[in-house]
Formats: structure tokens, sequence, C-alpha cells
């Protein structure tokens, strides 16, 4: 027949447990659940390639609750790496001229759920960054023929020494 001090070892870590928040249901830090929202969103998109965090523009927030949604405003550019590639976006090189897209909306630090509902736009480029773009082009163009030019030139002058034999 069990005593009372029996039972008293046996409730007591049950009453724990039950005070006790499971391991499983720690809460993920505020970048860690945006991180979560732009992985799940490379997986839904038809884009080619993977998104990246390029920036994270708000703040958490100080509500203590895991569960509840936070709001959330960050900014995602194309990367070089495909999307069947085994990689985090993390460890991708932004794509030089990569797309960049503007998200909005909210996440919850909840690691079981880790619920978010974002909607994301692409960012226009601006006339004003075609033309910078296509100037720096054409200044390159432009000094790798002056280049050749000034070798050609050089070439010439020398030919033109005499040469003593």
């Amino acid at each position: 027949m069990a005593t009372w001090r029996d039972r008293g070892q046996l409730l007591l870590p049950l009453l724990l447990s039950m005070l006790l928040p499971p391991v499983s249901a720690q809460a993920l830090s505020y970048l860690d659940a945006v991180r979560r929202a732009v992985d799940s969103l490379n997986q839904r998109s038809a884009d080619a390639n993977l998104f990246r965090l390029l920036s994270l523009e708000s703040e958490p927030p100080e509500d203590e609750d895991p569960e509840s949604p936070k709001p959330v405003n960050f900014t995602v550019k194309e990367t070089v790496c495909p999307k069947r590639t085994q990689l985090q976006p993390e460890q991708c090189d932004f794509k030089e001229d990569g797309r960049v897209k503007r998200c909005s909306g909210t996440v919850t630090l909840d690691s079981a759920s880790g619920a978010f509902n974002i909607r994301c736009t692409e960012v226009q480029r601006s006339r004003k960054e075609g033309l910078g773009k296509l100037l720096r082009k054409v200044v390159q163009k432009l000094k790798e023929k002056f280049k050749k030019i000034s070798q050609k030139i050089k070439d010439f002058i020398y030919n033109l020494k005499p040469r003593s034999e």
C-alpha cells in the first residue's frame, strides 16, 4: 500500500511538468521569426532564386507573449542561389542587380506555431538608377578603349625610335 510520502514523490514531478512550459514551446527571437517568414516566402514564391533578408526596419515590441502577433517591416533582396539549392539564404550572396521586395505584416515568436501573415511588394527601380547603371557601363567601355588606344600609341612611338644595330 502506497503511503502519502510515496504519493508525494510521484505527484511533485507531475505538478512541476504542468507548471513549467515545455522545452519545444520556447520563444523564437524576433529576427529568427522574421527569417522563418522569409524561408516560407521563398518556398511559396514562383521566383527562380532565393531571397534573403536585406534590412529589418521594425523593432521588436515589448510584448512578452510569444503567441501574440508582432508587427514587422523588412526588405528582402534576390540572391545568386537558385531555389533548388540546399543552402540557407544567409549563405548566398546578393545578386548584383537582384530584385528587391518590401514586406510587412505580423509574426509570432512561438516556435511551435511560428505563425506569420506577410505581404511583399516589389520595389520598382527608378529611372535614375537605370541611368546610373548605363553611365557606369559607358565609362567602363571608354576606359577599356582608352587603354587600347594608349597602348597602340606607345607601340607606334616605340617603333619610330631609331634602332642601333
